[in-house]
């Protein structure tokens, strides 16, 4: 992706989020030059990956296959006396899809924090991790309900839907709604190890640099001086 693509849509989501009342923490909008100098008290930033995080999945199409997240704090599971918990925010767009996925480890609440609809798709997988036909019983808001397989629940403002592992999911804003602000409280969250996706599919972008980073990703924090 190239790097005035990714400056973009952050600014989108800075927009979009304060007009939802949404704020996100000091650090979020730091510039490059800024984390030069941070030393080792961002270490918990730097190495739970929280900040920015943008992706095309692989896909080279961000509009129709992608996802801009923030991950506001997250713990380590070698880690047993830190945080057991793990939170983000997520910018979707209409018919942006996140690819069909499921957590070996994660359990997730989903939530529609504002803006349009949200779309989740659901399917169980078996023990060899196959995506089965099979009823799927699912927790919305507190309310248990078991659905036929493929069955796509809209999720409003203020509704939510939990994720248990094994569960295979993928999502969208619905057209016609706009953006959707969606939140996720989670278990610790480890997206190297811990996202089986149905299809293989690329999760950090390879970045075009063709123009200064407005912030950096995740990925890119430099170590403490």
């Amino acid at each position: 992706m190239k790097r005035s693509v990714i400056n973009k849509y952050m600014r989108e989501a800075e927009t979009f989020m304060a007009e939802q009342n949404f704020h996100l923490p000091r650090w979020a909008y730091w510039s490059p030059e800024d984390w030069a100098g941070v030393g080792h008290e961002a270490d918990e930033v730097r190495e739970r990956m929280l900040g920015w995080d943008l992706t095309d999945f692989g896909s080279g199409d961000f509009e129709s296959k992608g996802l801009l997240l923030f991950t506001l704090r997250n713990g380590d599971n070698e880690n047993p006396d830190g945080k057991t918990y793990a939170e983000k925010v997520m910018i979707v767009r209409e018919g942006q899809v996140t690819p069909l996925h499921f957590h070996w480890s994660k359990m997730e609440d989903i939530i529609n924090r504002g803006g349009g609809n949200l779309v989740v798709r659901l399917y169980s997988a078996d023990e060899d991790e196959v995506l089965t036909d099979g009823p799927v019983r699912v927790s919305l808001d507190g309310i248990r309900r078991t659905v036929p397989a493929g069955t796509e629940v809209v999720l409003q403002p203020g509704d939510s839907v939990t994720l248990e592992p094994y569960m295979y999911h993928d999502f969208w804003a619905e057209p016609g709604k706009g953006l959707v602000l969606v939140g996720e409280v989670s278990k610790v969250n480890d997206d190297r190890t811990d996202n089986r996706f149905r299809e293989e599919t690329g999760r950090f972008p390879e970045i075009e640099e063709d123009e200064a980073p407005l912030h950096l990703l995740c990925t890119e924090y430099p170590p403490a001086p």
